[in-house]
C-alpha cells in the first residue's frame, strides 16, 4: 500500500532535503517507486527548485512570489541538479533563477523572489462561503474505494498530502462528474513539518501543482485518463501573501477562466481554516483529448 501519514511526509522531508554540491548548486532525487511514474511530478521539481533558491538567501528573507516553466518532463530515475543564480540582493529583496536540469538539458527554471518582513497596508478577498469543513468531507481512501481501477497507481505513490475533494475530483469515470464552476479541496501535509518557514513554503508549492489544472476540467465536466483528456504542466506562479503552516489545514479554492488552443489557464486562491487568505496561485497546461 502506498505510503501516507509520518511516514510519507518524512519521505517528502528527504526529497526537499537537497545535497549541497557547491555553493550555487544542489543535487536532488525522486521518490522510489519503481515504473509507476512516468516522469517527475511538477510540483516536485518546482519544490525542490525553491529549496535550492532559498538556500541561498538570508534566512530573514521570506519569499514572497515565483514563477516557473516546465520545459522538458523530468526522468524520475535520474537525479536533477539545480543551479541557482544570484540576480540581485537589494536592501529590501533579493531575486534567484533555479534552472533543474537532466542529461545536460533545462527540464524546469525558476525565478523566485524574497524580501524583508515589512509593515503595511492590510487587506484580502473573504474565503468562500458554505465550504464544508475537511472532517466532512470524504478522504482519498473514501474516494478511491468507489474506483477500484485507480487503486494500481495510488497504491504505489506516495501520499504525503493529505487531500480532501469537496466536489468529484479530475480522475472519476467519464460521466460521474458534473460541471461546475469551481474545484474546491482541502489540503494539509499529512504529518508533521519542522518550523522552518522555507520548508513550509517548498511543501506549499508541493501541493500546489496536484490540483489545479482539474478546475479547467470543471468547467465541462471532463475528466482525467480514458475518455477524457492528458494533460501538463506548462508554467506555474504562486504569491505568498501571509505566514502559514503547511501541515495545517487550507482550502485550495480554483476556477478557470480561459481554455483554448489546447491550453487552460487555472487560477486559486488558499485560505486556512480560520479565512486568512495565505497564497494565490496561476497555472497554465497543454490538455489533448486521449486518442
Amino acid at each position: 500500500m502506498a505510503q501516507t501519514g509520518q511516514v510519507a511526509v518524512d519521505g517528502l522531508l528527504r526529497i526537499l532535503d537537497l545535497e549541497k554540491l557547491g555553493e550555487d548548486e544542489f543535487l536532488g532525487n525522486s521518490p522510489e517507486v519503481g515504473s509507476a511514474l512516468q516522469r517527475v511530478f511538477g510540483g516536485q521539481v518546482a519544490g525542490q527548485a525553491l529549496v535550492a533558491a532559498g538556500r541561498t538567501v538570508e534566512p530573514t528573507r521570506r519569499v514572497h512570489s515565483l514563477h516557473g516553466y516546465f520545459v522538458r518532463p523530468g526522468d524520475p530515475a535520474v537525479p536533477i541538479t539545480f543551479q541557482v543564480e544570484n540576480i540581485r540582493d537589494g536592501r529590501s529583496f533579493s531575486v534567484r533563477r533555479s534552472v533543474a536540469r537532466q542529461h545536460g538539458k533545462t527540464i524546469f527554471f525558476m525565478s523566485a523572489s524574497f524580501q524583508v518582513t515589512e509593515a503595511g497596508l492590510d487587506h484580502h478577498v473573504s474565503a468562500p462561503p458554505d465550504v464544508p469543513p475537511p472532517d466532512e468531507v470524504p478522504t482519498m481512501a473514501e474516494r478511491l474505494a468507489r474506483y477500484p481501477e485507480r487503486l494500481g497507481i495510488w497504491s504505489m505513490i506516495p501520499r504525503p498530502i493529505d487531500v480532501r475533494y469537496v466536489g468529484e475530483p479530475g480522475w472519476v469515470r467519464p460521466g460521474d462528474r458534473p460541471v461546475a464552476a469551481r474545484q474546491q479541496v482541502w489540503m494539509r501535509i499529512d504529518g508533521k513539518l519542522p518550523d522552518d518557514p522555507l520548508l513550509h513554503a517548498c511543501a506549499l508549492t508541493y501541493a500546489s501543482d496536484l490540483t489545479l489544472l482539474d478546475a479547467v476540467l470543471n468547467q465541462h465536466g471532463e475528466v482525467w485518463g480514458p475518455g477524457g483528456l492528458v494533460g501538463a504542466s506548462l508554467d506555474h506562479a504562486l504569491w505568498f501573501h501571509r505566514s502559514f503552516r503547511a501541515d495545517e489545514w487550507f482550502l485550495y479554492d480554483c476556477s478557470s477562466p480561459s481554455a483554448s488552443g489546447g491550453r487552460g489557464l487555472a487560477t486559486g486562491q488558499l485560505f486556512t481554516v480560520d479565512g486568512r487568505h495565505i497564497a494565490s496561485a496561476v497555472q497554465e497546461g497543454l490538455l489533448r483529448r486521449v486518442g
